[in-house]
């Protein structure tokens, strides 16, 4: 017996030919960003995107509700199916893009219960390397710097309040995942600074200023522990944070480039501070 007739048996599987079907409500329209980074949150659910991601995020703990797949991905999926007990939504190519407002070329998606948010000690006390993300709002930039903070040894990742949602749907696939990996909590905007130092943790602040430390000249080793803080895409750090660093650090360029996108000045960051092993 093949897997897919295995699931066939064991799963709760539904053919659904109509895209307004409620069971499909999880689903609509997600290329809506206002409204699904309204929605997700409140509602406490998230979306996967692509077999890899559903796995890691099963494998992270995260629950399922339901996954809705095009029939040809049921084998592939059949055992995270049996494992979960969650519903198995079958539609075609058409009802799927109808449904979610594009091509889906993954061929399955995952409606995933979110989890409490952790208080910020529970999360940041441990830590030794710590990313901080001041109002960073591109989910694209957001999910490659959780990818680098899970490659280059960052413990932790904190956001300030109005950073972007980190399960958003496009913030986890370029995170390849990286969201379920690194462990991330939120911290108030103005009391952040002292909350790090109270952890423990110095806090550095990235700064394309010319009068900041190179990232080249830091040791790592002088920081038995520290925070790396970088701003918004379009504005850099507040002075309010620039002002409360303990140190203001650099990436040093030459060739007539003042900056970097965050992402990519983040992946040098955490490269120089978390040294990997």
């Amino acid at each position: 017996m093949s897997a897919a007739s295995r699931a066939r048996e064991n799963v709760t599987i539904r053919r659904i030919e109509d895209p307004s079907d409620p069971s499909l409500s999880d689903f609509t329209d997600l290329r809506d960003v206002q409204l699904r980074s309204r929605r997700e949150p409140a509602e406490g659910i998230f979306i996967a995107e692509g077999e890899a991601t559903i796995r890691r995020a099963v494998d992270a703990g995260y629950e399922v509700r339901s996954v809705v797949l095009i029939e040809r991905w049921l084998e592939g999926l059949s055992d995270l199916l049996e494992l979960t007990g969650a519903p198995a939504l079958l539609v075609d190519d058409e009802v799927l893009a109808r449904t979610v407002g594009f091509p889906v070329h993954r061929g399955a998606l995952a409606s995933m219960a979110r989890r409490p948010l952790p208080a910020p000690a529970a999360v940041l006390a441990g830590a030794r390397r710590v990313a901080v993300l001041e109002d960073l709002t591109d989910h694209t930039n957001l999910g490659a710097i959780f990818r680098s903070a899970a490659a280059f040894g960052m413990d932790a990742v904190a956001l300030t309040p109005r950073c972007a949602d980190p399960l958003y749907r496009r913030a986890v696939r370029t995170s390849m995942g990286a969201v379920f990996a690194v462990p991330w909590t939120r911290i108030p905007w103005r009391e952040g600074p002292g909350l790090l130092r109270d952890l423990g943790l110095p806090v550095l602040a990235l700064t394309p200023a010319e009068d900041a430390v190179s990232l080249r000249d830091l040791d790592p080793a002088a920081f038995a522990r520290a925070a790396m803080v970088l701003g918004n895409e379009g504005t850099g750090l507040s002075t309010y944070w620039l002002g409360e660093a303990d140190l203001r650090v650099r990436v040093p360029m030459r060739r007539g480039v003042d900056s970097l996108n965050v992402a990519a000045a983040a992946a040098v960051a955490f490269y120089q501070l978390g040294a990997p092993t």
